[in-house]
């Protein structure tokens, strides 16, 4: 990280005109020595640093030397900053302050946006994120336990990528037992240990990158929405995905992935939703609610 130390000096003497040796030790946690290594690169890349001795002496760039500090437009820094506050939510290491200290005043009005990532799993997503990072730097295996609808299983992959979608976290990596890549959910990922044995990083083809591309939306289901399950429609679907009818119900198409899902998602309303089609689904629809009856008769 000494780029980023020296970036920071730099910004440092930009806002403070001129300070000590001590002071920047202090502030960035190393040796005076390793500070005056630091200032001599900054002088061999062109930036001009004068030291003065004595009383009142410090460390400044010199009079009449300025660097562009507008490389980045507002608007860019706004997305920085977000972006950097938005990981921040699921790191134990939070990057705010320590860019704030590099960018300075320039930060100071990019508080209006908040993105929070985290989840009611906050703690262990954080020390499975940061394990999974220094995995992939590191390029060392991973093994967890996995829990899915086929049961659990150990698994051990070669972690890549930590990618985030679809409302969640998931690691996208090589898994030797399979031989391709795949994507683990973390919040089913559990038990998670780096191993010794290390690995040489493979080329990922572009069309893995594609997250998500192999599910395929190829059934369609009616069904008949409890008007109070508007709100729910909108936000998942948009305010167009359904027809209201003259009673106030509403009539909706969705397409979905497979039919375990929908299931679950046509189940998850109880008596708020009538199943209108297709026929296959709407018989299966009806032995799940059959079979939920039957377990509370023998309770």
């Amino acid at each position: 990280m000494r780029l980023n130390r020296l970036i920071g000096i730099i910004t440092t003497l930009q806002q403070k005109g001129k300070v000590t040796a001590p002071y920047l030790a202090e502030k960035f946690e190393v040796s005076r020595r390793t500070i005056a290594r630091d200032i001599e690169d900054i002088c061999r890349a062109g930036i001009p640093i004068v030291t003065t001795q004595g009383s009142g002496g410090g460390i400044s760039i010199m009079d009449g030397f300025t660097i562009d500090t507008t490389v980045l437009t507002e608007d860019e820094l706004q997305a920085i900053f977000a972006g950097i506050s938005s990981l921040d939510s699921v790191s134990n290491r939070p990057s705010n302050a320590s860019l704030r200290d590099k960018l300075g005043g320039q930060l100071e009005t990019m508080d209006h946006i908040v993105i929070d990532l985290a989840s009611f799993y906050k703690g262990s997503l954080s020390e499975k994120i940061e394990l999974l990072k220094a995995a992939i730097s590191a390029h060392r295996q991973v093994s967890f336990r996995y829990y899915y609808n086929r049961g659990e299983e150990i698994k051990c992959i070669e972690p890549a990528l930590i990618v985030f979608k679809w409302t969640s976290w998931y690691v996208f990596g090589y898994c030797p037992d399979r031989a391709d890549f795949r994507m683990y959910k973390l919040n089913r990922l559990w038990e998670l240990e780096m191993l010794d044995t290390t690995f040489q990083p493979r080329e990922i083809p572009r069309e893995k990158l594609q997250f998500g591309q192999h599910l395929t939306d190829d059934i369609l289901i009616s069904a008949r929405f409890a008007p109070e399950l508007k709100y729910r429609l909108v936000e998942e679907y948009g305010p167009s995905s359904f027809t209201a009818r003259e009673d106030g119900w509403l009539d909706a198409t969705y397409w979905f992935t497979d039919y375990d899902y929908a299931l679950q998602w046509f189940l998850g309303w109880g008596s708020r939703v009538r199943v209108l089609a297709p026929e296959p689904f709407v018989t299966r629809y009806r032995e799940e609610l059959r079979k939920m009856l039957d377990a509370l008769d023998q309770t």
